[in-house]
């Protein structure tokens, strides 16, 4: 039976070499040697602090953690509302919130695009009504639009799936001992409802920490990302060692940051049913 088991993760263990394993370590390789004759160095690592990538990667921060803050206060209530309707994963109102997925990221983004632009679809209809047109094209605010309508689904998700696990006794048992609805909410459904949280907060921080996409394509050549200078490192310049560099401070933004979550989801364990 054993062997039977390893057989079967023969596949998902050459997939994982294939495409993590060994890009990972080509990306370390990389980031740690030179351009000019292969030697080790961290040259390519110190170009976080040269201003303009400096000046990108703390925009890219700022943007993601504005981005996963707006997910977090949308998706909650929109979760404990599909919670309270009793609505099921195979629901037509879950379908709704699962259809974007369904399409091509960059069409998504394409399609903001078009919509958001000063001769777009939402500016017409703003000059229709004889209204303030909207001038948010190629600025930071287009870019957590985007970010926030990408990765919305991905908070709502492990939110709703966490919330609807929860025992309709325990919430019961809470209101039979005095406690009021906001009472409720703030000792037994939070508390219970933190691993989703902490689930959703790193789905969502971390492809838009490292996006470059959505940048690009609402932010234009104005907003640059530490996702857009990467991208141009490996695309523009061919300077793979300087791209895997910066990927490699980029990962470790990513790494301290999923760290905190967990440790604050380990922390909350246990601790917040009264």
């Amino acid at each position: 039976m054993n062997n039977r088991k390893r057989w079967l993760a023969a596949p998902y263990t050459v997939w994982m070499a294939a495409f993590i394993v060994i890009p990972l370590v080509l990306i370390v390789y990389y980031g740690l040697t030179s351009n000019k004759d292969g030697s080790f160095t961290l040259e390519n690592i110190l170009l976080i602090a040269e201003p303009i990538n400096r000046k990108a990667l703390w925009l890219a921060l700022k943007l993601s953690f504005i981005s996963t803050a707006i997910c977090l206060l949308l998706a909650y209530p929109l979760a404990m509302i599909l919670r309270n309707r009793k609505v099921g994963n195979g629901s037509f109102i879950t379908m709704v919130f699962m259809l974007p997925m369904w399409m091509n990221f960059l069409l998504r983004t394409i399609a903001w695009q078009n919509l958001l632009e000063k001769t777009g679809v939402i500016n017409a209809v703003l000059e229709f009504l004889h209204l303030p047109l909207l001038n948010i094209i190629n600025t930071p605010y287009a870019i957590i639009l985007g970010m926030v309508y990408n990765f919305l689904p991905f908070m709502i998700l492990p939110i709703y799936n966490t919330l609807v696990k929860i025992d309709q006794n325990v919430i019961n048992a809470a209101r039979d001992l005095g406690a009021n609805s906001f009472q409720t909410f703030l000792h037994v459904m939070l508390p219970l409802s933190v691993p989703g949280i902490i689930s959703g907060i790193t789905m969502v921080f971390v492809p838009s920490l490292t996006t470059f996409v959505i940048s690009k394509i609402l932010g234009g050549s104005k907003i640059v990302l530490i996702g857009n200078v990467i991208e141009q490192q490996f695309k523009t310049v061919n300077n793979w060692n300087a791209g895997s560099g910066l990927s490699l401070v980029l990962m470790v933004f990513i790494l301290i940051s999923m760290a905190l979550v967990n440790k604050y989801d380990k922390n909350s364990e246990g601790a917040g049913v009264w």
